[in-house]
This record gives structure tokens, sequence and C-alpha cells, in this order.
């Protein structure tokens, strides 16, 4: 839902900001109108990383389709540098030497401010989301959106916060350009948008590509998962543990445990996959490997701290 209303809401801001940008010939407009259709299309991006990222696994797949949001994100990240960031630093560039004048100014203001309620609108929607899920992690909003796996909601996010800034940035340049009687202004609004896409697109590649080649579980994740293998009445210790994410809020668990006990090996074996399945219930664990741990070999442990609510993601 969040993608989708940012989708609409980029739609509707990039047709306003295209006419705004034809009616006065101002190059932060038109940096803002490819911002905005570079921020449309790639919400279709993230709407195919939503819907292949929750297919089921199968037997071509055993870890599931998750990581495919992160291939669908990443590629609309760089949809931000190309499309958005390129365009409106070339189109500035071009427009420093220029002394044509905006025309219809007030054009200009009257679709920025509409874009800004729009956008705000969307934005909130993410921010409200993200608030809410980093209070059930106990971590901050900005944390939270870094390191979660959830891709799209980071991106959306990421997308709408910029296009606040933008916005405003577009804003300022136009006022300054009919203060001061300087086109120039203008033409840097358009280059500072484009700079402020790069920016965003950097990171949001960056996060995709930590996720897609594989990130360590922070120590919150894992203490939350230890602690939940520890719960469980047929473990009495973990003695490896490791966390892997195969999509957003799903991952792959493999840990050796000591079970409570002393049976025999075949009775031992049926006992690893009822508890196997047991955790595999959880909504976020795509799949789980348990094997036995020998005697010698260390217990792990993990901070109480960590443990106090019951998400895994």
């Amino acid at each position: 839902m969040t993608v989708l209303i940012a989708f609409l809401a980029n739609i509707l801001v990039a047709i306003a900001k295209t006419i705004a940008a034809f009616l006065t010939s101002s190059a932060s407009m038109v940096a803002e109108a490819a911002h905005s259709w570079a921020d449309a299309g790639n919400e279709i991006f993230l709407l195919i990383a939503d819907r292949q990222g929750a297919r089921r696994k199968d037997e071509r797949h055993p870890l599931g389709y998750g990581r495919s949001a992160f291939v669908w994100s990443l590629i609309a990240a760089f949809g931000i540098f190309t499309a958005g960031a390129i365009v409106s630093i070339m189109h500035g560039v071009q427009e420093l030497g220029s002394d044509e004048p905006v025309e219809s100014p007030v054009v200009a203001y009257v679709v920025l401010a509409v874009a800004f309620v729009l956008e705000g609108a969307s934005f909130t929607q993410a921010l409200i989301r993200s608030r809410r899920l980093a209070r059930e992690r106990r971590t901050s909003t900005w944390d939270f959106v870094l390191q979660t796996s959830d891709a799209t909601l980071r991106a959306v996010f990421f997308e709408d916060a910029a296009a606040l800034i933008g916005l405003i940035l577009a804003g300022g340049s136009i006022a300054l350009h009919q203060i001061t009687g300087e086109a120039a202004w203008d033409a840097v609004g358009s280059i500072l948008v484009g700079i402020l896409l790069a920016i965003v697109a950097v990171v949001l590649i960056g996060r995709n590509l930590a996720f897609i080649v594989g990130t360590s579980a922070s120590p919150a994740l894992r203490s939350r998962v230890g602690r939940a293998l520890l719960e469980a009445p047929a473990i009495e210790r973990v003695t490896y543990l490791h966390i892997e994410y195969v999509g957003p809020n799903r991952l792959f668990i493999v840990a050796e445990i000591d079970l409570a006990g002393d049976e025999r090996e075949h009775d031992v074996a049926r006992r690893l996959r009822e508890v196997e399945r047991q955790i595999e219930a959880h909504p976020v664990v795509e799949t789980v490997v348990l094997s036995l741990s020998v005697d010698d070999e260390p217990s792990l442990e993990f901070a109480a701290s960590f443990a106090t609510r019951p998400e895994l993601k």
C-alpha cells in the first residue's frame, strides 16, 4: 500500500511539474519534472519487487524468491541515478549561462506547493510505518530505515524525503532568480536537485547490494533469534548460529543445538525435524536447518536486553 500511494502521488506530481516546466521555462522545474517521472517509473520496479519477493519457495528456489526484491529495488535505485540525477545535473549545467527569465513564476509556486502536499502525504505514510516498526525493535527511525531488510519501504522513505527537499530547493532557486535577476540561481537549483538524487541513489544502491551479497545480522536480531531458540522446550543450548536474509523480513537460519534428554539416534532425528517445523512456522523464517552440537562445544550466550520483543525482523 505504501508503494502504491507513492506511485499515484508521483504520477500526479510529474504531470503537474511537466506542464509547469513548459509554461515557466524554469531549469529547476525541468529537474523536478525529471525527478518525479524517475520516481514514478521506479515505483513500478518497487511494485514488482514486492510481488516477486512475496513468492513462496519451491523446488527450484528452496530459499524462496525474496532476494529478487533486492534486485528490483537495486534497478529502481539505478533509475533514480540515471533518469533523475544525471538529467537534472546536465540540464542545470547547460542552463548556467542562460539569461532567460522564469515566466509565470506563480504557476511554478502553485505546482510546487501542490506537489509538496502530495509528496508529504506519501512520506507521512512511510514515516508512520517506519516509526511504528522502529519502536517495536527499540531503535531509532533513522537506524531502522537504513538497516531494515524491507527494501521497498526504505526506497519510498528516501525518495519521498528527497522529493520534499528537492521541492524546497526548486522553490528557493526560482525565488532567488526573481529577487536577483540572475538566471544562474535557477540552474543551480537544478544541479542541487540532481546532487540530492545522486546521494539518495548511492545510499539505496549500497544497501541493496549489501543484502544481495549477504549482510551479517545485527546483534539485536542475533540475540532475538538465539533466545527464541532457547525458549523452545526441546532445545537445551545453542553452540552455533548463522542468520542470513533471503528476502525482505525473511530469514534463513542454521544452528547447532543440544536437545534436552538422551534419546536414540532415530528418535533424535525425528525431534530435530519437529523443532525445525515449529521454528519455520514463524512468519519471518523461510528455512531453518538444525544439527546436533558436540559435548565439548561452548554454549552461545544471548543478551537478554535484546529479547524484550518477540519480533525477529
